[in-house]
């Protein structure tokens, strides 16, 4: 594989000698998918753990969203994380 065959932008993949060319935006979007599964089970979790905290309905929603936030924002500052130290190792 010659220098100009590989595409700026995009993850070369070599399978049986032949390169596959992916780009990373792709990728991230099959990935993503993923994330769909967090989004139960942060409003389950946040919604359990308000529960245990007050008994009032009204009170165990606010709670609960508040919590929901917390944990949605620590996980994008993971997030950031984790692709910052990508970025950087490659």
């Amino acid at each position: 594989m010659r220098a100009r065959d590989v595409l700026p932008g995009s993850l070369n993949v070599t399978v049986v000698g032949d390169p596959i060319r992916m780009n990373p935006i792709v990728l991230f979007a099959v990935q993503i998918n993923q994330l769909w599964y967090a989004l139960p089970l942060v409003i389950v979790v946040s919604l359990v753990y308000a529960a245990t905290r007050h008994e009032e309905i009204g009170s165990i929603l606010v709670h609960a969203v508040r919590i929901g936030g917390m944990i949605a924002a620590f996980m994008l500052i993971v997030f950031v994380v984790l692709l910052g130290l990508a970025w950087c190792a490659g």
